[in-house]
């Protein structure tokens, strides 16, 4: 096997020889010799290259990633690492604490190997059923045997959770050094992470991350004490109760009752099967807003009722089970947050019984024009906080409301907004920004995220779901949607629009491609990207222009492409905390779009962001000397660049040549076929929902060369019953037409 993998991979192949033999040895906690010596088989040598080409990454604030054997997946060994870095981090920033304590907090998640990774260990090994509560309890144990406390929920409750937001608020009421999540967000069920906290309930920037993984990497030396033991020393401690009271009475008071909840008027929120329920269907009751939830969308670490079982409120597929729950109630929205409730996710039903899902960047100009424009909102005036990918509209907004302040600069992530609260904390200025942090409106990001209370310093998908649910009933009451609130915000503002996309690249390989892509645009800046003349390019890793490198995990974040164009601004990143690279077109008003109102007006706005977000995936694509065609494109993000292709260049073709030769004699064939080629795009899940798009275009396609059968119509028209037809799809529809 080391030969195999020297010869195969190289240096990298060195490294993962040199890491696999010294978790053979058992020289690092829990690494389970005697499983790894099952993996030693010449056809799994790609999956062990992978598992152990590299220590998993401390990226946004944590590690995330697949559970699994190896350096570089999420397991008991990884936690243990992290936890005693962690422990010893601490006492050396905090020599003089003679009582730290830190706040550990957990998600959902059970691993039950859905992807079938393991397949060859059969049903029994001893990562089958790790959870984060479980993770949570070792993490527990080291701490306590490095004589720091840990508060812990509900200690002997093995269901027990706690979200991120509360997390943040429970560190600064305990007065604790720092905290950690084992959590890996909205991310598929075979993945899980750990986040790590500072004292002011933010997860650390550069160059304090940077020492905090230094000591991590040197720490081998695991101190613990059984939980059980620690419990009755008291060194593992329950939260208090009356603190998650404290936290929804925060929220309770900022909203300072500005609208009476109408019985009449239900809504539906979902967890997503993640631990939202405790945080936002509490704080949503306790105002007295009327709730229901799908009964199959309580906590569940495998998210079965979940389409493609990934619980992310970005991915318009992930509530459709809660839509028809919510068109069974006659009730007309569809609130969400991921598993440990930070992001927020808005759906809204129209007039004509269909529904329209709303991105991250249009929850943001929705939050903030009804916090500090709308006549019936508390009409705020002060600080508002985006990131540098977040729509432009929001600066639009801030300067019509006055008397308040933009910083809309920021690096990809909510650990940069809590860095420029602690900044105005500190000294009451932020580059030109002069407030204190208790002026603080509204911080938002692209991805759903939202922060109104600067305390609770990360985001919360609690109080963005109180307001929702607010405006849902006010236009209700008016006869108005949601999407025509949005729509009058465009007509008052201007045709912003902004189209986010990634491209999910897997494995060693993928974090080659994903590199080589940035390092292409680098060397050869492009003149044109996505059919729009260049201007500018602006690298943040410029450090004439930004400033020196202040450590190493400076350079991850800011490994950012700003390209500048004569329609607006394309930013281009690797994500921090998944594999895949990410893109996000901010495109500004356009002249000719000043005369649309209504639905005309949004519709031409999407249609070109749509248009030109399709034309700059296959312009990033065509530097790795590759490209998808129209259906492939409409494949959901969340699947692999590596299946996506194969998708284009084997199951189209070889679909094609079946409707030719009559050999799927059914809808019901073709579908069994289809789901069987397809099983890896979306694993444990059903892949056919995934395909409706691009199989609606290309049956219009194959229609229009001639190509004509009884099934192929069937197929027709199977994607029209329920389909979920995107944004990309309506497109492209329209391109053709």
């Amino acid at each position: 096997m080391g030969e195999r993998l020297r010869q195969d991979y190289g240096e990298p192949g060195q490294h993962a020889h040199k890491r696999l033999r010294s978790w053979l040895a058992g020289e690092v906690p829990h690494a389970y010799p005697e499983v790894l010596v099952r993996h030693l088989d010449e056809d799994r040598l790609a999956l062990v290259f992978d598992a152990f080409w590299q220590v998993l990454p401390f990226g946004t604030g944590g590690r995330r990633g697949r559970v699994g054997y190896g350096s570089n997946r999420m397991n008991p060994t990884t936690v243990a690492m992290t936890v005693q870095g962690h422990c010893q981090y601490l006492r050396s920033t905090f020599p003089n604490r003679t009582d730290p304590a830190v706040v550990v907090a957990n998600d959902v998640r059970v691993f039950h190997d859905l992807a079938g990774a393991y397949g060859f260990l059969g049903h029994s090994h001893p990562l089958l059923g790790v959870s984060s509560r479980s993770l949570g309890k070792l993490a527990c144990e080291i701490y306590a045997g490095n004589g720091i406390v840990a508060y812990f929920a509900e200690p002997e409750n093995d269901t027990a959770v706690l979200t991120t937001p509360e997390l943040s608020y429970l560190i600064g009421q305990l007065g604790a050094v720092g905290g950690i999540n084992l959590s890996a967000s909205h991310n598929p069920p075979d993945d899980n992470g750990i986040k790590v906290y500072d004292q002011y309930g933010s997860q650390p920037v550069a160059p304090n991350d940077q020492r905090l993984v230094d000591i991590m990497a040197q720490a081998t030396d695991i101190r613990s004490l059984p939980f059980a033991q620690a419990l009755g020393r008291d060194l593992i401690r329950p939260i208090p109760r009356q603190l998650h009271e404290e936290y929804i009475q925060t929220y309770v008071r900022l909203y300072n009752r500005i609208h009476t909840p109408l019985p009449d008027y239900p809504v539906v929120f979902t967890p997503l099967s993640g631990c939202g329920l405790t945080t936002v269907g509490a704080l949503l009751e306790r105002v007295g807003f009327p709730v229901r939830t799908p009964p199959d969308q309580g906590p569940d670490g495998t998210f079965a009722a979940i389409p493609f079982r990934v619980p992310n409120p970005e991915v318009p597929q992930a509530t459709e089970p809660a839509k028809a729950f919510a068109d069974a109630h006659g009730i007309g929205v569809v609130l969400s947050s991921d598993p440990d409730a930070d992001r927020v996710g808005l759906e809204a039903r129209l007039p004509d019984g269909s529904w329209y899902h709303f991105d991250g960047n249009q929850l943001a100009a929705m939050l903030c024009y009804f916090l500090m424009l709308d006549p019936r909102g508390p009409q705020r005036r002060g600080l508002v906080i985006e990131t540098l990918v977040t729509t432009r509209l929001l600066g639009k907004i801030v300067a019509q409301a006055g008397d308040s302040r933009i910083v809309d600069d920021l690096l990809v992530g909510f650990k940069y907004v809590a860095a420029v609260l602690k900044a105005l904390d500190r000294t009451g200025t932020y580059h030109d920004v002069q407030c204190g942090p208790e002026q603080l409106v509204l911080a938002v990001e692209e991805s759903h995220g939202g922060m109104l209370i600067p305390h609770i310093k990360d985001k919360d998908a609690a109080p963005a779901c109180l307001y929702f649910a607010t405006l849902y009933q006010q236009l209700r009451q008016e006869g108005k949607t949601l999407l025509d609130y949005y729509i009058h915000i465009l007509e008052e503002l201007g045709g912003y629009a902004d189209v986010n996309r990634s491209i999910m690249m897997s494995g060693a390989e993928g974090v080659l491609r994903r590199d080589r892509i940035m390092h292409s645009l680098r060397e050869t800046p492009p003149l044109q990207l996505g059919g729009l003349a260049v201007m500018d390019m602006i690298d943040y890793w410029d450090e004439t222009r930004f400033g020196p490198f202040v450590s190493e995990t400076d350079k991850l974040p800011r490994n950012v492409l700003q390209i500048v164009t004569d329609g607006g601004v394309i930013v281009i990143r690797p994500s921090g905390t998944e594999p895949k690279l990410k893109f996000y077109c901010q495109l500004l008003p356009r002249e000719t779009e000043t005369v649309l109102r209504g639905r005309a007006l949004l519709e031409a706005v999407r249609t070109r962001a749509e248009a030109i977000a399709g034309q700059v995936y296959n312009d990033l694509l065509a530097r790795l000397e590759c490209r998808l065609s129209e259906a492939g494109l409409l494949l959901s993000d969340i699947i692999d660049l590596a299946h996506k292709r194969t998708f284009d260049t084997t199951t189209i073709p070889q679909l094609r040549q079946a409707f030719l030769s009559g050999s799927l004699p059914s809808l019901d064939d073709t579908l069994a076929w289809l789901r069987a080629e397809t099983a890896e795009m979306t694993p444990g899940a059903d892949p056919l929902p995934a395909l409706k798009a691009p199989l609606a275009v290309l049956c219009e396609q194959w229609r229009t060369e001639g190509l004509s059968s009884p099934v192929l119509e069937a197929l027709r028209q199977w994607t029209r019953i329920e389909s979920i037809e995107s944004e990309t799809q309506r497109t492209l529809k329209t391109q053709r037409t």
